[in-house]
């Protein structure tokens, strides 16, 4: 029997939480156990259920989404962090991995890349959007910066 992965949503935006949801209704296994619509809130409901994973959106009211990364690292240090926002700014992605992100997806490529994103997540990789196929997000070990460099051949899959 397979395990059902526990997941919170967490943006704003109504009408795209409901986007995302169908999605993942797509994978039986996954189950959507609770959103937020707010940085605070997402906080306290990563504390609250401890889930496998959370879809954090980066601009949220009460507390932006990469300093709600910072503290849910503290409050569910075993939950993963899948960043959906619609900012195509590669500093703002390498911070976002930095304060605790796994991986970064924009909203726009979200209908094509959202299902991936989360299986490569789940599977202990990080995955960025194709959109930013010309960089490369690398974490030294040990360190808590994510330098970004240009690639000359960027790969075809960004999963890894």
């Amino acid at each position: 029997m397979t395990r059902t992965v526990r997941i919170i949503l967490v943006d704003d935006f109504e009408p795209w939480r409901r986007f995302v949801a169908s999605l993942l209704q797509e994978k039986p296994d996954w189950q959507v156990i609770c959103e937020a619509s707010d940085g605070l809130e997402a906080v306290q409901r990563a504390e609250e259920f401890q889930p496998d994973l959370i879809l954090l959106d980066l601009g949220l009211p009460k507390l932006n989404g990469i300093e709600a990364a910072r503290s849910i690292r503290k409050v569910a240090p075993d939950s993963k962090i899948l960043f959906l926002s619609e900012n195509r700014d590669s500093e703002i992605a390498a911070a976002a991995l930095v304060a605790g992100g796994h991986g970064y997806v924009v909203k726009s490529d979200g209908a094509n890349e959202l299902l991936l994103a989360i299986a490569a997540v789940l599977h202990g990789k990080r995955f960025v959007s194709s959109r930013f196929s010309d960089f490369d997000f690398v974490t030294a070990e040990g360190q808590s910066t994510v330098e970004i460099r240009k690639v000359k051949n960027p790969p075809l899959s960004r999963a890894g």
